[in-house]
């Protein structure tokens, strides 16, 4: 016992060498409460080496440390555990503890005892999950050597599943995650971040798109990075990117197939729709086989990703422009309806307006007729029974008074249907307005004079405005007759021209029966019949004013009239623009 100890001692006093902290090292656990035991499996274990990686001892002296220990290193590939410390059982309930409260199914563990028949071996290995179990007398350092071997390949063997089973979690998650993404950037960005997860590593990572990789000279699009790669953000163009990196990433265009380095993997794949995408990733540690196996899966998947957003920004093109194209169609079939609505205005507008013209002539037109009618009778009797000429002559002038009466009621209403026109036009030129009313008074002068009416004309001379000599004429001309027809035997009508500002106004004055409230409410209007009658027992179709207002109005004047009350006149005011409006 005293050379082990000799030798022990030696060991500890020895400086060690300095220890590589890249290289791997397995972690071993010993639970014993017995301090020589720990002693000697350090010595047994001093040299140890398995694929590279050397040992990481730790230790606990009884079956509480034991719990502390393995909570709180979940990295621990195996546990030399001894059986009986506080209690005959207490090795056994630590295994419980690992396996069931801690959930720790990777670690292996090496049952050690020194009183086989206390923890029978057969009992001991079906109702507790341990994975080997030895005497401490058998375990000599070749013995502990194999069993420790056996314990860490296993241990390798379920890692590299756990860490299988965690990266296809991660792709399968994924997968819903990437296929939902709806632009190309936010895609790029959803794989770098899906990549470092898989690998359980702090990586930096680029990810480049090219269209076309047929094209004479193809460029690639930044579309994301992180890590020490973020300062590239923003960047769109290749040419942003270092030489470098831009030399690693054309040739893996060029080579068109995944590379695993040291510390940089690059990975290439090919969409369905002939897109190229490359992603390099630079990581902490060099990839395993299981990494790179599932790095190689996942971008498998990730062309239909790629092609699914492809695909939906195509959809939402073609839905916009369909949503366009609908309100384009939408916007002209309501335009149509407008029209449709305003054609059917019209013509209930030109339907009324007959029924109102065939209510007029049936009306207005009878009595006329029958004059005429009733006239010619009484010419042929008298004719029959040799009557005086002068009874013949009587009755030809009843004759020929109706058929004047006649033909203007057709002339008002010919004037009033051309008016309506749609296609009817204003043709201006300079006009001596004061003239043209002169000619107007003057050709109505006789049908005053039949009423011994007066008729006074004042305005400057050659005074010019812009105007349709026709339509103005008979504008005039309507109003003119309208007070010599209303105005009483002997009365008196004033005509009068201004200019006032840019506007020429005519003024006609009579002295009739005035306007009542209810006459000047609807003085303008179609077959309107006012409240006064023809002094003179003349007709009267009711379009007369209506035909002046269109008229003016349709030269961008207008037309007023006033009367102080019934019995006291009135004066229609006409006022129209001196020269033509733009």
């Amino acid at each position: 016992m005293a050379e082990q100890d000799d030798v022990l001692q030696l060991i500890d006093d020895t400086e060690a060498p300095p220890e590589d902290s890249s290289v791997r090292k397995w972690k071993i656990a010993v639970i014993d409460d017995d301090h020589a035991v720990h002693e000697g499996t350090r010595f047994a274990l001093s040299d140890y080496n398995l694929n590279g990686a050397t040992l990481e001892i730790v230790s606990a002296y009884s079956a509480a440390e034991g719990r502390t220990l393995m909570r709180d290193n979940p990295d621990i590939a195996a546990v030399l555990l001894d059986v009986i410390m506080e209690t005959d059982v207490a090795g056994l309930e630590l295994v419980e503890y690992i396996r069931n409260e801690i959930k720790n199914e990777t670690v292996r563990i090496i049952l050690r005892t020194g009183q086989p028949g206390q923890a029978p071996e057969r009992r001991v290995i079906v109702q507790y999950d341990i994975n080997d179990y030895k005497a401490k007398t058998e375990l000599t350092a070749d013995k502990l050597f194999t069993s420790l071997t056996a314990a860490l390949r296993s241990y390798q063997q379920l890692e590299r599943m756990v860490q299988t089973r965690r990266g296809l979690e991660i792709i399968i998650d994924a997968a819903s995650t990437l296929y939902d993404f709806k632009s190309m950037q936010r895609l790029a960005e959803g794989v770098l971040t899906q990549l470092a997860s898989l690998l359980n590593v702090d990586c930096a990572g680029i990810l480049v798109l090219r269209d076309d990789g047929n094209a004479p000279a193809p460029d690639f699009s930044v579309l994301a990075c992180s890590g020490c790669y973020s300062r590239f953000i923003g960047t769109t163009s290749s040419k942003a990117l270092d030489a470098d990196l831009r030399s690693m990433v054309e040739a893996a265009f060029h080579r068109r197939k995944n590379e695993f380095a040291d510390h940089r993997s690059v990975l290439y794949l090919r969409t369905g729709s002939g897109r190229e995408v490359v992603v390099l990733l630079q990581a902490e540690r060099q990839l395993s086989d299981t990494d790179r196996a599932l790095v190689e899966i996942f971008s498998s998947r990730l062309s239909i990703a790629f092609d699914n957003v492809i695909l939906y920004q195509q959809l939402h093109e073609a839905n916009t422009q369909l949503e366009d194209r609908v309100a384009q169609r939408t916007r002209a079939l309501m335009q149509a309806n407008r029209r449709l609505s305003a054609q059917w205005l019209r013509l209930q507008r030109a339907n009324g307006f007959k029924n109102e013209i065939l209510g007029t002539v049936a009306h207005d037109l009878k009595n006329p007729l029958g004059v005429i009618l009733g006239r010619t009778e009484m010419l042929t009797e008298l004719i029959g029974a040799g009557s005086p000429k002068e009874n013949v002559t009587a009755q030809v002038e009843h004759i020929r008074d109706a058929t004047k009466r006649l033909t203007s009621m057709v002339d008002h209403l010919i004037s009033d249907a051309m008016a309506d026109a749609f296609d009817i036009t204003i043709r201006r030129e300079p006009v001596d307005i004061a003239g043209l009313v002169k000619e107007v008074t003057d050709s109505n002068l006789p049908s005053a004079i039949n009423k011994q009416q007066s008729i006074s004309v004042s305005g400057p001379q050659h005074f010019v405005t812009m105007c349709d000599t026709d339509r103005i004429r008979e504008a005039i001309d309507n109003l003119i007759s309208n007070a010599i027809k209303y105005s009483p035997i002997g009365g008196k009508i004033n005509v009068a021209v201004s200019h006032e500002g840019e506007n020429t106004v005519i003024r006609i004055a009579d002295q009739g029966p005035g306007l009542s409230p209810e006459d000047l409410g609807r003085l303008f209007g179609r077959f309107q019949r006012l409240s006064a009658k023809p002094t003179a027992g003349e007709s009267s179709t009711g379009l007369g004013l209506s035909i002046v207002k269109r008229i003016i109005d349709m030269h961008g004047g207008h037309v007023t009239a006033q009367s102080p009350g019934p019995g006291q006149g009135s004066t229609f005011t006409v006022t129209l623009p001196a020269t033509e409006t733009s």
